[in-house]
């Protein structure tokens, strides 16, 4: 666990009046998520500022490791999360179906598109992130600008990409990839055969293409655009094809022990605070009127390629499975 005392601030002038009316959540809260732990340090301060009297107490691992506990967890009859964030609508679509969730109906959705949220309000959008390749600007001087030319032998031998046995967001942009005309298993067999390997998660990525390892990976956007404006040396590409896309769920587990400041801390995000402290560490946000990060480009005209969170679940094992067989486990 990841521990971060309560910040001994009084709440400040200037603060939203959403915020100044959260003087009566308190104690502790335990979040299980798949958020990077920087950026995870960064909400939780953030959160305090608003919500001064909740203790928070967070497990970080990808989708993978942290689902993985969770249901040793649950099997033990012992769960401690109160909340899980993790990247993908997928695994939170099984935990419903399995009676792990509990609905927030009064959960402040608007300003947001209703969609992206659980119909029966289980689970709760909060940004868009959308997945497609990076390069290292040093070693690339002619760059691709479309998944299929990453199955160039010459690309290939020289991609690394996020491995869906770890995470969430791999995940959806393997199930979504092969689900797409044109692409199929085809498509990750090519790269497998061009020399392409997987690592863990997205993180391991950025890692090697900033560093000049890997000229090419697929990565989620906000990495290598934040990279970027910190002076890497690397360029992110929306593929001519479309993106795949996550929108980072939260939702309050059935058996949490601090409801009321589950509750806080999924409206502080959906919030504009919350919008624009996610826009500050470069997501794309979900409410209107809240504007992107600085270092997107324009996105009109950027697809997004789509699939049905179910058919996802459906074939989750066997994605996984495939993708094993010809990258490693």
């Amino acid at each position: 666990m990841h521990r971060r005392s309560v910040l001994a601030i009084a709440l400040a002038l200037g603060l939203t009046s959403y915020a100044g009316a959260a003087a009566a959540q308190s104690g502790p809260l335990v979040i299980y998520t798949s958020t990077p732990t920087e950026q995870m340090d960064q909400l939780v301060a953030r959160f305090n500022e608003s919500y001064p009297d909740v203790t928070v107490e967070y497990f970080r691992s990808g989708t993978t490791e942290v689902i993985n506990r969770l249901q040793a967890e649950f099997t033990a009859g012992s769960a401690q999360a109160d909340v899980l964030l993790i990247a993908d609508t997928v695994v939170m679509t099984q935990l419903k179906a399995d009676d792990r969730l509990q609905a927030y109906p009064d959960a402040p959705i608007a300003g947001t598109d209703a969609s992206l949220h659980d119909p029966e309000m289980m689970f709760f959008s909060t940004k868009l992130i959308t997945t497609g390749f990076m390069y290292n600007t040093d070693n690339v001087t002619n760059p691709a600008t479309t998944w299929a030319e990453l199955t160039n032998p010459e690309i290939a031998a020289r991609l690394m990409m996020p491995s869906p046995l770890y995470s969430g967001a791999a995940l959806i942009n393997v199930g979504t990839v092969v689900n797409q005309d044109g692409f199929g298993w085809e498509y990750f067999e090519a790269l497998a055969d061009g020399g392409a390997t997987a690592g863990r998660g997205n993180g391991g990525v950025l890692d090697a293409v900033a560093r000049g390892e890997m000229d090419y990976g697929i990565i989620v956007d906000f990495m290598p655009l934040n990279a970027k404006a910190a002076g890497s040396p690397v360029e992110f590409v929306f593929p001519a094809e479309g993106v795949t896309a996550v929108t980072e769920p939260v939702a309050i587990l059935a058996g949490a022990s601090n409801v009321e400041a589950a509750q806080a801390f999924v409206a502080w995000q959906l919030s504009e605070e919350g919008q624009r402290f996610h826009v500050g560490q470069g997501y794309l946000p979900l409410r209107e009127g809240v504007t992107p990060p600085a270092a997107f480009p324009q996105m009109e005209g950027v697809d997004v390629m789509a699939v049905a969170p179910a058919l996802l679940l459906e074939q989750s094992d066997e994605i996984k499975q495939r993708f094993a067989d010809l990258f490693g486990g």
